[in-house]
């Protein structure tokens, strides 16, 4: 009983192949957030400006969505093996350039932009190929423990990274961390190299607007797929609540950025646990319905801290809306993978990546304008209680997506 509790990590030893990949995946992880506090600290050293900083945020996003679905056309187009080795190298150069503008103090903020930019367009084809690779090397039956070791390993790159690059960039300056970064790289190529010639089944079709459009129409009709989208904005765009964490830690729990980081902080923590605890995710067959439930818990959670004038509660409650939110992943990934055909995987996978990406970022410009009109404490009752209202109308009506069973 206590071995099933616990992460389920059947996958990582039945696939040689899994492990690889998820073993570089976890470093790259890693590097990754590694450079992103790098980036960070470089961008506002130069200039001493935090709109600096932020507009780092727009040279991420913009590459994303844009390249994000015609990224899951070009997967679906060609093999996706040698698309992700092209990929993953053309991070490692970029983490490399990185590192040798910081050696060399180039000290140039379009620099940080461009590198930022190029790196969240290749890492949007990447992803979008990437995410094609479970199904491939693992039966169905492992998909949910596949999703949910994803899950633990991006939640603890989350928490550690940001502590080694600051050991790092204290002791031997930011181009370690760059240079760390672009070293993940190795195992990332190294798993990548040890899988067999990925084409997509069935010949796969040709890169262009009316392949993604095809994509689209089929993520829209399809009862299952379009539901698990609909659930993921449902709880992103009506309930992110980050945003609104400087103005409740200043005005309602008498906090400072220490404050501030602890609400950040709990939101993650709860998703270690409840990765760490998956292992009956696997075996649960009714995964819509758990999905369901995990969006009305994150809704209800996140209104339910506005309620409480205690820390302590608050921060209970974040980490249960990110233990809920780990759930909702895993489900949204393992239903995705489990019902899309081959030849449109990289599409749909695209699709996910973009709604991933931009869910989030539309909630916090919601809960920051509500925010500036009503206040952060009736801003973040109003998201939660939002978010509940639509999973209670999504739920009645789906009958399919209600009853879904992942082993009928």
């Amino acid at each position: 009983m206590p071995r099933r509790l616990f992460a389920d990590v059947t996958p990582l030893r039945e696939s040689a192949e899994f492990r690889w990949l998820w073993a570089g995946q976890s470093l790259s992880s890693v590097g990754s957030t590694m450079t992103v506090v790098a980036v960070s600290i470089q961008a506002y050293d130069l200039t001493g400006s935090s709109v600096a900083v932020g507009a780092l945020g727009l040279a991420n996003l913009f590459p994303t969505l844009l390249l994000g679905l015609f990224g899951g056309s070009i997967a679906d187009a060609v093999d996706r093996r040698r698309l992700v080795l092209l990929t993953s190298t053309g991070l490692m150069a970029i983490g490399v350039l990185f590192a040798v503008q910081a050696f060399l103090h180039w000290d140039h903020l379009w620099l940080l932009y461009l590198l930022t930019a190029t790196s969240a367009a290749l890492a949007a084809v990447d992803g979008s190929a990437r995410r094609t690779f479970p199904p491939r090397v693992l039966p169905v039956r492992l998909l949910p423990a596949a999703a949910a070791l994803n899950q633990l390993s991006f939640q603890i790159a989350i928490i550690a990274a940001p502590l080694l690059a600051g050991v790092l960039i204290a002791s031997l300056g930011l181009a370690a961390a760059y240079a760390v970064d672009a070293l993940t790289f190795v195992a990332v190529l190294a798993g990548v190299r040890r899988l067999p010639p990925m084409p997509p089944v069935g010949g796969g079709s040709t890169f262009g607007l009316r392949s993604v459009a095809e994509g689209i129409r089929y993520a829209t009709r399809h009862r299952l797929i379009g539901m698990i989208f609909l659930l993921d904005l449902n709880a992103t765009a009506l309930a992110m609540p980050t945003a609104l964490f400087p103005a409740l830690a200043a005005t309602h729990f008498g906090g400072g950025a220490q404050t501030v980081s602890y609400l950040f902080a709990a939101i993650g923590v709860g998703g270690i646990v409840a990765a760490t605890l998956s292992g009956p995710l696997g075996h649960l067959r009714h995964q819509g319905r758990a999905m369901l439930i995990s969006v009305a818990v994150w809704g209800a959670a996140i209104g339910s801290a506005a309620l409480t004038n205690h820390l302590w509660l608050a921060l209970l409650l974040l980490a249960t809306a990110g233990a809920a939110d780990i759930v909702t992943t895993v489900f949204r990934a393992t239903i995705l993978q489990a019902n899309t055909p081959d030849d449109l995987l990289g599409r749909l996978s695209s699709l996910d990546l973009v709604i991933g990406i931009g869910g989030p970022n539309l909630g916090n410009v919601r809960a920051g304008a509500l925010g500036g009109l009503l206040g952060p404490i009736p801003a973040l009752l109003l998201g939660g209680l939002t978010c509940v209202l639509g999973a209670g109308v999504l739920t009645a009506s789906s009958r399919t997506f209600r009853r879904y069973d992942a082993k009928a």
